[in-house]
This record gives structure tokens, sequence and C-alpha cells, in this order.
């Protein structure tokens, strides 16, 4: 073998190195950019309505739960949802409906399926209830400021805003090695990887907060044309933007608890992000591997292990990543995590990524799931969209008032598990 051909793949990694350092600073300043702009004025406060699909206990629900009853906001509905009867999540709702009685809240409780996703059927059974003409989906784990529903309202101020999403950070729920992975994945990988995707022109919908008008829901098929899907927010998003209006960003950042017990779990929840990112977007995924400049480094010092020049490379990574990670994090309001777990970090997102070729199947909340649905989206995204929009799309919404009938006539006592015990 030639020399050329021997050195190649340590020059590889290292040049992938020294890219992703220089994208980890470039992350940190759109997050700084970011955090600098001036919030959208707030010219109207409309009524909303808060669809809070939930699915059993988990930590800090209450606290994240509670931060919605806390909203500094004059017309306000919150709308939550289960499946089950002995679902954990109500009596945590019924608690905090009678600490506070003057928040207009209520529980629904339906079985009824409507295709594979669970928590699209959720909402499709809470939608009947909903009051507002704007509606926010809210996942169940997000820990939110008391001015976030006006910043939201902010955000539809916005001339051509169809959708309103926001970043997140990550709320570890313990001091854990686990929980402070899953936490800098997201303060410091997907973060700043969100803020630089729009800088470059992306629109991407980012699930923890998705806001619409009734309007805009009917025009995309109402929730029903998100049920065969993973990424039910990509899907929203992609709908939206090819009704002509536009996403918004928010200038609020809410928190999302971070509580998988064990490398198992973290692994199994993070590669199902992995495989719906690289169902919805195959092209893009591959080139996210550059986010990572302390694996490529550890590859060069590997290839390389005689030489003192790949060691400079790690210790130059090593450094960019805690520094800006630190520094991200501070600028986002979120809890620092622990700064030498960025190698760990690392090794462990490659790891996901290359899993995510080996399969379409994840697990989320007990359900397995296919990815394939997506992955014919994200190959023909456009024709997808044009197909939902042009099929009149107030049928799907009238299939969902047509269910929702049959089963509100029989749900007065399910309903009253929220207010019941007042």
């Amino acid at each position: 073998m030639s020399p050329f051909l021997a050195h190649l793949p340590t020059a590889f990694a290292a040049g992938m190195s020294a890219i992703g350092v220089v994208q980890t600073f470039a992350g940190l300043h759109s997050i700084r950019r970011f955090a600098r702009q001036a919030p959208d004025p707030i010219h109207a406060l409309p009524p909303i309505t808060v669809l809070k699909p939930l699915y059993g206990s988990e930590p800090m629900l209450t606290e994240a739960i509670e931060t919605f009853f806390r909203q500094d906001y004059p017309a306000l509905q919150l709308v939550f949802g289960v499946q089950r009867a002995d679902d954990p999540a109500i009596g945590i709702v019924q608690a905090l409906c009678r600490r506070f009685p003057r928040v207009d809240a209520m529980l629904v409780v339906d079985p009824t399926p409507h295709g594979t996703n669970h928590k699209i059927s959720n909402l499709i059974n809470m939608f009947q209830d909903a009051k507002h003409d704007v509606l926010l989906v809210s996942d169940s784990d997000m820990h939110v400021a008391p001015d976030y529903l006006r910043r939201i309202a902010a955000a539809f101020a916005v001339p051509g805003t169809g959708l309103v999403t926001s970043l997140y950070v990550g709320k570890p729920a313990g001091r854990g090695v686990t929980a402070q992975l899953g936490a800098a994945y997201i303060n410091q990988i997907f973060a700043t990887g969100a803020v630089m995707a729009r800088a470059l022109g992306r629109q991407d919908c980012l699930g923890a907060t998705m806001a619409l008008t009734r309007d805009t829901l009917r025009r995309i098929g109402g929730f029903a044309a998100l049920s065969p899907y993973v990424a039910d927010d990509g899907v929203l998003g992609r709908l939206v933007l090819a009704t002509g209006q536009k996403i918004t960003l928010a200038a609020t950042v809410p928190a999302t608890t971070v509580a998988d017990s064990g490398f198992a779990a973290l692994f199994r929840h993070e590669l199902r992000w992995a495989r719906t990112i690289r169902a919805m977007a195959p092209a893009a995924f591959p080139t996210s591997a550059v986010q990572f400049p302390v694996f490529w480094a550890l590859l060069a010092v590997a290839l390389a292990p005689h030489h003192a020049w790949p060691f400079a490379l790690l210790a130059l990574a090593a450094a960019a990543r805690a520094t800006c990670g630190r520094l991200v994090e501070r600028t986002l309001g979120a809890a620092p995590t622990v700064l030498w777990l960025a190698p760990l970090r690392d090794v462990l997102s490659i790891a996901e990524m290359a899993a995510a070729f080996a399969g379409h199947k994840v697990t989320w909340r007990g359900q397995v799931f296919s990815t394939e649905a997506d992955r014919a989206l994200g190959n023909g995204a456009d024709r997808f969209a044009r197909s939902v929009l042009a099929r009149g799309l107030g049928r799907a919404e009238g299939l969902e008032r047509a269910k929702g009938l049959q089963r509100v006539k029989g749900l007065g006592r399910a309903k009253g598990l929220a207010h019941g015990e007042r």
C-alpha cells in the first residue's frame, strides 16, 4: 500500500475533527445570535387551547404539568388526554386541578384508536373538547416559563406564520450519567444544530411545541393525516409549509425532562430520533457526523498513536466541546451538564448513527414502530404534501368529528375525573 493511502484514514478522521471544531464554534455563535434577538412584539393574546397527551407516570411529571397551570395568560384551556382509565397520570392531573381550581382544565379518557401512532390517537380524541381557535400541542415532559404562551402568541403575529415551534433544552431528572448524557445531546448538539439549520434556510417543526390554528389544521387534513408516521412533528411541519405558510421559532426555550434509566433506555430513545431523522432527511443525515469532533479526534489517535499531533487535536476538540457546550447551556438557561462526558457523548452519538442504518424499527412508550412510512415521505416529501392537500382535507377532519360524537355521549364521567373531586 502506498504511503498516501496508508495515511488517508488518519487524514480523513483529522479533517472531520477539524471541521467539527469549526462547526462547534459556529453553533455557539448561532445560539448567541438567537438569544440576542428581540422578542416579537405582542399585539394580541388570542385564546389558546393546550393539548397535552399523557402516558403513564414519569419523573418530574407533576412539576412539568404544573408550569402550564401557572401560565400568565388571560384565556387558556388545558386539555389532558389518556387512553386508559387506570393511567397513573390521571391522579396527577386531578391533584393539580384541585390546586388550581380557576384554571380551565379537563381530562379526556378515551381508548379509541386512530391508526398506529398512539399519541396522535390521543390527540384526535382530545381535539373534540378543544374550545379555542389556536391549538398548542405540548409533550408531557415540557417545563415552561410563565410567559411561554405569551411568547407563542407573539410568534403567531409574524406575517405568514402557519405553525409556531420552539427550541428546547434538557432538564436532567438526576445526576446520573445517562441523564447527563441525554441532556448534553439536547443542549449542545440538537439545539445548536436546529438554530444553524434555520440560519441556512430550513424550517423544521420541533415537536416539543407545535402551535397552529384550527383552519391550518383543517387544511392539512387534521391530526388524522399524521397518524401513520413516527415523526409526526416533521410531517406536520412539511404539511404546513406546503400550504404556503411558514414555521416561526418562538423566543422561548422550554426544558424537557431527561430521565432515561440506564444506557439501554437512553440508546433506544436516541436511536428512535436517529432513525426518524434518517427516514425524513436521508441525504442530510450522514453529514451530521461532523458534529462530533471528539470522536473523530479519538479515531485519529487510534490510527496514529505514535504521533503527537493527533493528541493535540484531541485536546483541542475536547476543549472546544467543553467550552462551547457550557456557553451554549448558559446562553439558553439550561442546567449545566458534566463536561468530562463529551468523549463518551460523541462516541455514543456515532454508535447511534451507525445503528440507524441497521434497521427501521423504533420503540416508543412500549410501542414498536416502523419508520418505513416516514422514509417514503422523506424520499417524496413534495409529492406527499401535494397529495394530502389535494384531498379536500375536510374529509379527515369530518371523520374526527364523527368519531368524537360517538365518544362524547358516554364520556361525562370520564371527563369529570379532572374536576369531580374539587
